[in-house]
């Protein structure tokens, strides 16, 4: 990504009715968000969502000095962007809809082929808490995750200090601009979780912890991780936020189970009493249902197609091949297809055999 395109993209952010999912469909219709700026009217006007207050709005050239001041700070912070289609972008996270556009990181973050998991719960914990998350980190740590949390009080903290304890990577996803750190009580930790692995936001400097941040903060935490654990929660709290957004994301839940008769057990329970969370009684629960104990060293191998695909299928066709599970609006970007195109695209190919849609509006060849 150039300095350029990461100006526009700021720009871009900052236009009022712009969301994630309304920004990637500009993109996905205009090729880049300079583009955007540039279209005409007419183009715009027949992107699905677009109306005549968003049209407005895209003659804002106010938030060009916006997108400048906040390319000031991240230049002077060497603070590192990953927009949704790099390479460093959180493989996973790509495939939920209304993940950030841009996120923000700063640290040693190594995302590449790795296992993650999140593990969240109230800002209350117990010692029953505390030291069953020792000992689940304890006994993953032969395996390497990344742990990920929201580097808040409670079970988020102890998670982030345990990863460390055990030398594996840890990641705090932060409800607030790279500027400053909340709760400022764990800014002694700072350091020490940028040495081994990094906070990591998709809000501006310019974006105070207020209260609606964190549940966007939330979904990042469920959408980047193989699987969300939940050590302990009172029957209503962020983590039971946390827990529900990864199903929402068909990702797997683990819950810890405590007595019914302890305050923050209650979520937990409730998680497992409802099907929403497997239960999680030591690492092993988690090895097994995510197979992390088969290793497959089986090398890939071309599918031989007895079909003929066109020039488009072909292309459609390499790319899944290539980066497995995609989202239409992700094919018609990579592939330079207007989104009207690949949708018939994908529909012959479907009839053809040669990929299969998922829940989530997600495709993959076969």
């Amino acid at each position: 990504m150039t300095e350029q395109d990461l100006f526009y993209l700021l720009a871009l952010q900052r236009i009022e009715g712009v969301g994630d999912i309304m920004a990637k469909k500009l993109l996905t219709h205009c090729g880049s968000a300079e583009a955007v700026f540039k279209a005409k009217k007419s183009q715009l006007a027949a992107i699905d969502g677009v109306g005549t207050n968003l049209l407005k709005n895209l003659n804002d050239t106010s938030v060009f000095e916006k997108a400048k001041k906040e390319m000031a700070f991240i230049n002077e912070n060497n603070i590192n962007v990953s927009f949704f289609l790099d390479d460093d972008y959180p493989d996973r996270l790509k495939h939920c809809i209304d993940g950030p556009l841009l996120l923000f990181s700063s640290g040693n973050i190594n995302l590449k082929d790795r296992k993650i998991i999140s593990i969240v719960g109230t800002r209350q914990i117990t010692a029953y808490g505390t030291e069953f998350c020792r000992k689940l980190i304890e006994d993953l740590a032969p395996l390497d995750p990344i742990i990920v949390s929201g580097f808040a009080y409670g079970v988020d903290i102890v998670a982030h200090q345990l990863a460390m304890e055990y030398k594996l990577q840890t990641i705090g996803v932060v409800a607030h601009g790279l500027n400053q750190i909340y709760p400022k009580t764990h800014k002694k930790y700072v350091a020490r979780v940028e040495e081994n692995g990094g906070f990591m936001t998709e809000f501006w400097s310019t974006a105070n912890p207020d209260k609606e941040n964190f549940v966007k903060r939330n979904r990042i935490v469920a959408g980047m991780s193989e699987a969300t654990i939940v050590i302990e929660s009172a029957d209503r709290g962020g983590s039971l936020i946390t827990a529900n957004i990864a199903n929402d994301y068909n990702r797997d839940v683990f819950a810890v189970p405590g007595r019914v008769t302890d305050k923050y057990s209650q979520g937990c329970n409730n998680l497992i009493k409802t099907q929403k969370a497997n239960v999680l009684t030591s690492a092993a629960d988690l090895i097994y249902i995510l197979n992390w104990d088969i290793q497959k060293e089986t090398q890939p191998v071309q599918k031989q197609l007895f079909v003929t695909l066109d020039d488009d299928e072909q292309k459609v066709y390499d790319y899944l091949l290539k980066s497995g599970k995609e989202l239409m609006d992700i094919i018609a970007l990579h592939c330079d297809f207007p989104i009207y195109r690949i949708s018939g695209i994908l529909l012959n190919m479907e009839l053809k055999g040669v990929v299969r849609p998922l829940p989530g509006k997600l495709f993959e060849a076969i």
